[in-house]
């Protein structure tokens, strides 16, 4: 029998006050998970364990089957796989936001807030070619990649995450990079330079490197379980996981990361995978986004449209027996706009099979759910 996840980003999320003390996920109308539910089960569970950081790169490598050991300890290698690049031994990448600063040089924004995702592309072709010992990729919005050679120093500085910085100084969150590569503080200062005509409303914008990684390997999909496995997704650290798992992957040209991506498409994208695959992961990123935002809002509305656009889609168009995991990687708050290890729903049950009860304590359950083969 094969198998569907459905990945919601950051799906568990805090008590809502102007809700009640809903969150999101319980304010969405979802039919076609409450049905899942109703004839499988729906758990709380924590996918960190406290024993992992809670973002993406760990979490959905864990819910995938990578062991802690082999979890990378920053994601910024693998969103350059997702570009269709790899690196030497020799080299390292690191993430870079396009940030919104105030007239105080306080982080506003980890996201170019206030810029038109065409504005944000503009201000990534202005940071271009600014050094040769620096690469600088423009991957989607406000995400970039550098790409330098390998230096110890940066590869151990602990650079705090823009997305849990706001209210910061910019200049000081950034200063211990500064200190450990001096082409990172010139490119810095060069790139201010160049990205200042595009300041307005108060904000101006900086680049905003973080996370730095090295090249690594890890076991593909095939090994750890024994199945073909596929994604269906647009975020880059997924398209990158899949990829160096050895995984098929589907983007879909009209998805784009947030709210407003494709969601028809991908159930489109996940259909045709499992016609070749044993297991499919369908990762929505928009939810995470959201909440970033304080928007609980629209992290509700994009879980109602999952539900609709996806999940009845898939229900009503594939007639096999398919297991199927609706769930989140992490919490992130829609009250704090931070990421948490506390628990995420999980919704789990079977399409065109007999009703079974599916409630986990782990996620070592979902995972025996997923990859194992059933009774």
């Amino acid at each position: 029998m094969r198998s569907l996840l459905i990945l919601i980003d950051g799906l568990g999320d805090e008590p809502i006050p102007a809700w009640q003390g809903q969150t999101p996920f319980e304010r969405a109308s979802h039919p076609a998970m409450d049905a899942l539910a109703a004839a499988g089960g729906v758990s709380y569970l924590s996918i960190c364990e406290k024993d992992i950081v809670p973002e993406s790169c760990s979490c959905i490598l864990r819910l995938l089957g990578v062991a802690k050991q082999d979890i990378p300890h920053n994601r910024a290698y693998l969103e350059l796989l997702a570009h269709g690049r790899d690196i030497s031994e020799y080299e390292m990448v690191l993430r870079c936001n396009l940030a919104a600063v105030d007239e105080n040089g306080i982080l506003a924004a980890f996201n170019g807030r206030g810029l038109t995702a065409a504005e944000m592309c503009r201000a990534a072709h202005a940071c271009d070619n600014v050094l040769k010992d620096i690469e600088f990729i423009h991957l989607s919005e406000y995400r970039n990649l550098l790409v330098m050679n390998k230096e110890a120093g940066v590869l151990d500085c602990n650079v705090r995450p823009p997305h849990e910085s706001a209210g910061g100084k910019a200049e000081e969150l950034l200063e211990p990079l500064r200190r450990q590569s001096l082409s990172i503080s010139y490119f810095l200062k060069e790139t201010n330079k160049r990205l200042i005509p595009f300041a307005h409303d108060g904000l101006h914008y900086v680049l905003y490197p973080w996370g730095a990684s090295a090249r690594q390997e890890l076991p593909s999909f095939a090994s750890l379980h024994g199945l073909r496995g596929g994604a269906v997704c647009k975020a880059e650290i997924v398209a990158g996981i899949a990829r160096a798992l050895g995984m098929e992957v589907c983007i879909p040209p009209k998805a784009t990361g947030d709210v407003d991506t494709d969601i028809a498409a991908k159930a489109e994208g996940a259909l045709n995978l499992l016609e070749r695959n044993d297991f499919v992961i369908a990762h929505f990123n928009g939810s995470d986004e959201a909440a970033h935002r304080y928007d609980y809002a629209a992290k509700a509305d994009f879980i109602a449209r999952i539900d609709q656009e996806f999940l009845q889609n898939v229900s009503s168009r594939y007639h096999e027996p398919l297991k199927v995991v609706v769930c989140g990687d992490h919490v992130t708050s829609s009250v704090t706009g931070k990421h948490g290890d506390g628990c995420t729903p999980v919704v789990a049950g079977y399409l065109n099979a007999p009703p079974r009860h599916c409630v986990f304590d782990s996620y070592r359950q979902i995972l025996d759910f997923l990859m194992k083969e059933s009774d």
